[in-house]
Protein backbone atom coordinates (compact mmCIF):
# COMPACT_ATOMS: atom_id res chain seq x y z
CA UNK A 1 0.00 0.00 0.00
CA UNK A 2 1.41 3.37 -1.06
CA UNK A 3 1.73 5.91 1.76
CA UNK A 4 1.67 9.46 0.49
CA UNK A 5 0.37 12.99 0.91
CA UNK A 6 -1.06 15.53 -1.49
CA UNK A 7 -0.89 19.28 -0.89
CA UNK A 8 -3.20 21.79 -2.57
CA UNK A 9 -4.59 25.31 -2.38
CA UNK A 10 -8.28 26.09 -2.65
CA UNK A 11 -10.59 29.11 -2.60
CA UNK A 12 -8.16 31.43 -4.40
CA UNK A 13 -5.26 30.33 -2.15
CA UNK A 14 -7.29 31.25 0.92
CA UNK A 15 -7.15 27.66 2.15
CA UNK A 16 -4.29 25.18 2.29
CA UNK A 17 -5.15 21.47 2.33
CA UNK A 18 -3.10 18.35 3.02
CA UNK A 19 -4.59 14.87 2.54
CA UNK A 20 -2.71 11.70 3.42
CA UNK A 21 -3.05 7.94 2.94
CA UNK A 22 -1.21 6.04 5.71
CA UNK A 23 -2.76 2.55 5.57
CA UNK A 24 0.56 0.80 4.98
CA UNK A 25 2.28 2.67 7.83
CA UNK A 26 -0.39 1.80 10.39
CA UNK A 27 -0.65 -1.80 9.20
CA UNK A 28 3.13 -2.17 9.65
CA UNK A 29 3.04 -0.74 13.18
CA UNK A 30 0.14 -2.96 14.23
CA UNK A 31 1.93 -6.10 13.04
CA UNK A 32 5.33 -5.08 14.39
CA UNK A 33 4.01 -4.55 17.92
CA UNK A 34 1.10 -7.03 17.82
CA UNK A 35 -1.24 -4.17 18.70
CA UNK A 36 -4.89 -4.49 19.69
CA UNK A 37 -7.55 -2.53 17.77
CA UNK A 38 -8.07 0.58 19.92
CA UNK A 39 -4.36 1.08 20.52
CA UNK A 40 -3.84 0.73 16.76
CA UNK A 41 -6.50 3.33 15.99
CA UNK A 42 -5.10 5.84 18.47
CA UNK A 43 -1.45 5.49 17.49
CA UNK A 44 -2.38 5.40 13.80
CA UNK A 45 -4.18 8.73 14.07
CA UNK A 46 -1.19 10.39 15.75
CA UNK A 47 1.24 8.91 13.21
CA UNK A 48 -0.93 10.30 10.40
CA UNK A 49 -1.06 13.73 12.04
CA UNK A 50 2.70 13.77 12.52
CA UNK A 51 3.30 12.78 8.89
CA UNK A 52 1.09 15.64 7.72
CA UNK A 53 2.52 18.21 10.15
CA UNK A 54 6.12 17.35 9.29
CA UNK A 55 5.29 17.97 5.64
CA UNK A 56 4.35 21.56 6.47
CA UNK A 57 7.90 22.32 7.66
CA UNK A 58 11.27 22.47 5.95
CA UNK A 59 12.89 19.16 5.02
CA UNK A 60 15.50 19.32 7.80
CA UNK A 61 13.08 20.25 10.62
CA UNK A 62 12.14 17.65 13.24
CA UNK A 63 8.85 17.18 15.06
CA UNK A 64 7.95 15.30 18.24
CA UNK A 65 4.35 14.77 19.36
CA UNK A 66 3.44 13.52 22.82
CA UNK A 67 -0.16 12.67 23.67
CA UNK A 68 -0.13 12.58 27.46
CA UNK A 69 -3.53 11.12 28.36
CA UNK A 70 -4.57 9.33 31.54
CA UNK A 71 -6.43 6.55 29.70
CA UNK A 72 -5.30 2.89 29.57
CA UNK A 73 -3.30 3.35 26.38
CA UNK A 74 -0.83 5.55 28.28
CA UNK A 75 1.51 8.04 26.62
CA UNK A 76 1.73 8.14 22.83
CA UNK A 77 5.10 9.22 21.44
CA UNK A 78 5.64 10.00 17.76
CA UNK A 79 8.59 11.51 15.92
CA UNK A 80 8.52 12.84 12.35
CA UNK A 81 10.88 14.34 9.83
CA UNK A 82 10.03 15.25 6.24
CA UNK A 83 7.16 12.74 6.00
CA UNK A 84 9.08 9.97 7.76
CA UNK A 85 7.51 8.85 11.03
CA UNK A 86 8.03 6.46 13.90
CA UNK A 87 6.12 6.04 17.15
CA UNK A 88 4.73 3.86 19.92
CA UNK A 89 2.24 3.86 22.77
CA UNK A 90 2.86 2.63 26.29
CA UNK A 91 0.13 0.00 26.17
CA UNK A 92 -0.42 -1.61 22.74
CA UNK A 93 -2.94 -4.07 24.19
CA UNK A 94 -6.08 -1.91 24.54
CA UNK A 95 -9.43 -2.86 23.02
CA UNK A 96 -12.31 -0.59 24.03
CA UNK A 97 -15.47 -0.15 21.97
CA UNK A 98 -18.90 1.46 22.15
CA UNK A 99 -22.16 -0.50 22.08
CA UNK A 100 -22.38 0.13 18.34
CA UNK A 101 -19.02 -1.58 17.81
CA UNK A 102 -17.10 1.62 17.05
CA UNK A 103 -13.70 1.76 18.72
CA UNK A 104 -13.69 3.99 21.80
CA UNK A 105 -10.48 5.90 21.19
CA UNK A 106 -11.52 8.75 23.49
CA UNK A 107 -11.70 6.51 26.57
CA UNK A 108 -8.44 4.81 25.62
CA UNK A 109 -6.64 8.17 25.40
CA UNK A 110 -8.33 9.85 28.36
CA UNK A 111 -7.85 13.40 29.63
CA UNK A 112 -4.57 15.29 29.63
CA UNK A 113 -2.62 17.35 27.13
CA UNK A 114 -0.84 17.25 23.79
CA UNK A 115 2.73 18.52 23.58
CA UNK A 116 4.37 19.36 20.26
CA UNK A 117 8.12 19.96 20.14
CA UNK A 118 9.61 21.36 16.93
CA UNK A 119 13.34 21.51 16.24
CA UNK A 120 13.59 24.27 13.67
CA UNK A 121 17.38 24.59 14.11
CA UNK A 122 17.07 27.68 16.25
CA UNK A 123 18.86 28.09 19.58
CA UNK A 124 16.24 26.04 21.44
CA UNK A 125 13.48 23.70 20.23
CA UNK A 126 10.01 25.25 20.21
CA UNK A 127 7.51 23.55 22.52
CA UNK A 128 3.77 24.13 22.83
CA UNK A 129 0.93 22.35 24.59
CA UNK A 130 -2.84 22.22 24.52
CA UNK A 131 -5.50 20.29 26.38
CA UNK A 132 -7.02 17.06 25.17
CA UNK A 133 -10.61 18.19 24.74
CA UNK A 134 -12.21 14.97 23.49
CA UNK A 135 -9.64 12.18 23.17
CA UNK A 136 -10.77 11.46 19.61
CA UNK A 137 -7.53 13.20 18.52
CA UNK A 138 -8.76 14.92 15.33
CA UNK A 139 -10.70 17.42 17.45
CA UNK A 140 -7.77 17.69 19.83
CA UNK A 141 -5.33 18.61 17.06
CA UNK A 142 -7.86 21.07 15.60
CA UNK A 143 -7.90 22.72 19.03
CA UNK A 144 -4.09 22.60 19.19
CA UNK A 145 -3.71 24.53 15.93
CA UNK A 146 -6.21 27.19 17.04
CA UNK A 147 -4.76 27.62 20.55
CA UNK A 148 -1.04 27.06 20.13
CA UNK A 149 -0.36 28.13 16.56
CA UNK A 150 -3.26 30.56 16.07
CA UNK A 151 -4.14 28.97 12.74
CA UNK A 152 -7.85 28.30 12.13
CA UNK A 153 -7.79 24.66 11.04
CA UNK A 154 -9.81 21.50 10.63
CA UNK A 155 -8.33 18.05 11.11
CA UNK A 156 -9.74 14.71 10.01
CA UNK A 157 -8.09 11.47 11.14
CA UNK A 158 -9.24 7.89 10.88
CA UNK A 159 -8.16 4.26 11.10
CA UNK A 160 -10.58 1.54 10.00
CA UNK A 161 -10.16 -2.10 11.03
CA UNK A 162 -12.10 -5.17 9.89
CA UNK A 163 -13.95 -7.48 12.34
CA UNK A 164 -10.73 -9.48 12.82
CA UNK A 165 -8.85 -6.35 13.87
CA UNK A 166 -6.84 -5.97 10.65
CA UNK A 167 -6.09 -2.47 9.35
CA UNK A 168 -7.96 -1.86 6.11
CA UNK A 169 -7.65 1.92 5.76
CA UNK A 170 -5.96 4.86 7.44
CA UNK A 171 -5.44 8.49 6.59
CA UNK A 172 -6.34 12.05 7.34
CA UNK A 173 -6.44 15.65 6.25
CA UNK A 174 -5.42 19.07 7.52
CA UNK A 175 -7.21 22.19 6.31
CA UNK A 176 -5.69 25.56 7.24
CA UNK A 177 -7.31 28.93 6.62
CA UNK A 178 -4.85 31.53 5.33
CA UNK A 179 -4.98 35.25 6.14
CA UNK A 180 -7.35 37.05 3.80
CA UNK A 181 -9.65 34.10 3.18
CA UNK A 182 -13.17 35.39 2.51
CA UNK A 183 -15.86 34.80 5.12
CA UNK A 184 -18.19 33.28 2.56
CA UNK A 185 -15.52 30.76 1.57
CA UNK A 186 -15.01 29.78 5.21
CA UNK A 187 -18.76 29.33 5.62
CA UNK A 188 -18.92 27.18 2.50
CA UNK A 189 -16.06 25.02 3.77
CA UNK A 190 -17.68 24.61 7.19
CA UNK A 191 -20.94 23.44 5.60
CA UNK A 192 -19.07 20.96 3.43
CA UNK A 193 -17.24 19.47 6.40
CA UNK A 194 -20.55 18.82 8.19
CA UNK A 195 -21.54 16.29 5.52
CA UNK A 196 -18.09 14.86 4.73
CA UNK A 197 -17.68 11.12 5.15
CA UNK A 198 -15.04 9.94 7.65
CA UNK A 199 -11.66 9.89 5.88
CA UNK A 200 -11.07 6.21 6.73
CA UNK A 201 -14.40 5.37 5.07
CA UNK A 202 -13.49 7.34 1.95
CA UNK A 203 -10.13 5.58 1.70
CA UNK A 204 -11.79 2.19 2.16
CA UNK A 205 -14.15 3.08 -0.68
CA UNK A 206 -11.17 3.67 -2.96
CA UNK A 207 -10.66 7.43 -2.63
CA UNK A 208 -7.14 8.65 -3.33
CA UNK A 209 -5.63 11.57 -1.43
CA UNK A 210 -6.48 13.76 -4.40
CA UNK A 211 -10.06 12.47 -4.37
CA UNK A 212 -10.38 13.52 -0.72
CA UNK A 213 -9.28 17.04 -1.63
CA UNK A 214 -11.74 17.06 -4.54
CA UNK A 215 -14.50 16.01 -2.15
CA UNK A 216 -13.64 18.77 0.35
CA UNK A 217 -13.38 21.49 -2.30
CA UNK A 218 -16.03 20.27 -4.79
CA UNK A 219 -13.22 20.00 -7.31
CA UNK A 220 -12.14 23.64 -7.07
CA UNK A 221 -8.50 23.47 -6.02
CA UNK A 222 -4.91 23.97 -7.22
CA UNK A 223 -2.65 20.92 -6.97
CA UNK A 224 0.76 21.74 -5.48
CA UNK A 225 2.68 18.51 -4.84
CA UNK A 226 2.59 14.84 -3.94
CA UNK A 227 4.96 13.56 -1.27
CA UNK A 228 5.87 10.04 -0.17
CA UNK A 229 5.32 9.11 3.48
CA UNK A 230 7.04 6.25 5.28
CA UNK A 231 7.69 4.59 8.63
CA UNK A 232 11.40 4.74 9.35
CA UNK A 233 13.36 4.03 12.52
CA UNK A 234 16.96 5.23 12.75
CA UNK A 235 17.91 3.07 15.72
CA UNK A 236 21.24 1.25 15.70
CA UNK A 237 23.50 -0.66 18.05
CA UNK A 238 25.84 2.33 18.10
CA UNK A 239 23.04 4.57 19.40
CA UNK A 240 22.27 2.15 22.21
CA UNK A 241 25.99 1.90 22.99
CA UNK A 242 26.04 5.67 23.59
CA UNK A 243 23.02 5.29 25.85
CA UNK A 244 24.71 2.57 27.87
CA UNK A 245 27.90 4.63 28.22
CA UNK A 246 25.83 7.44 29.72
CA UNK A 247 24.94 5.10 32.62
CA UNK A 248 28.47 5.45 33.91
CA UNK A 249 31.36 3.08 34.54
CA UNK A 250 30.22 1.72 37.91
CA UNK A 251 26.74 0.75 36.76
CA UNK A 252 28.07 -0.87 33.58
CA UNK A 253 30.58 -2.94 35.56
CA UNK A 254 27.79 -4.00 37.93
CA UNK A 255 25.78 -5.18 34.91
CA UNK A 256 28.77 -7.02 33.43
CA UNK A 257 29.49 -8.78 36.72
CA UNK A 258 25.88 -9.90 37.22
CA UNK A 259 24.81 -10.90 33.69
CA UNK A 260 26.28 -12.80 30.77
CA UNK A 261 24.43 -10.58 28.32
CA UNK A 262 21.63 -8.04 28.11
CA UNK A 263 19.01 -7.43 25.43
CA UNK A 264 17.58 -4.03 24.60
CA UNK A 265 14.43 -3.48 22.55
CA UNK A 266 13.85 -0.36 20.46
CA UNK A 267 10.49 1.15 21.44
CA UNK A 268 9.97 2.47 17.92
CA UNK A 269 10.52 -0.66 15.82
CA UNK A 270 10.77 -3.53 18.32
CA UNK A 271 14.21 -4.50 17.01
CA UNK A 272 16.37 -6.29 19.58
CA UNK A 273 20.02 -5.50 20.30
CA UNK A 274 22.18 -7.89 22.33
CA UNK A 275 25.24 -6.89 24.34
CA UNK A 276 27.59 -9.52 25.76
CA UNK A 277 29.50 -9.27 29.04
CA UNK A 278 32.65 -8.48 27.06
CA UNK A 279 30.94 -5.68 25.12
CA UNK A 280 29.53 -4.12 28.30
CA UNK A 281 32.94 -4.26 29.98
CA UNK A 282 34.50 -2.54 26.96
CA UNK A 283 31.82 0.20 27.13
CA UNK A 284 32.59 0.63 30.83
CA UNK A 285 36.18 1.45 29.88
CA UNK A 286 34.86 4.34 27.76
CA UNK A 287 32.51 5.61 30.47
CA UNK A 288 33.33 7.98 33.31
Amino acid sequence: MKNYLVKAYAMHEGVRIYAAITTGIVDYVQKQFNMWPTSTAALGRVLTMAAIMSSTYKNDDFLNIYVNGDGPIGKITVEAHDGKVRGFCQNPGVYLSHNNGKLDVASAVGAGFIEVVKDLHLREPFSSTSEIISGELAEDFTYYFAKSEQIPSSVGLGVLLDPDGKVISSGGFLIQVMPGCKDEDITKLEEKLKTLKPCSQMINEGYTALDIIKEITDGDFEFLEEKELSYECNCSKERFERGLISLGKKELLDIANSQEKIEINCNFCNKKYEFTKEEITKLADEAK
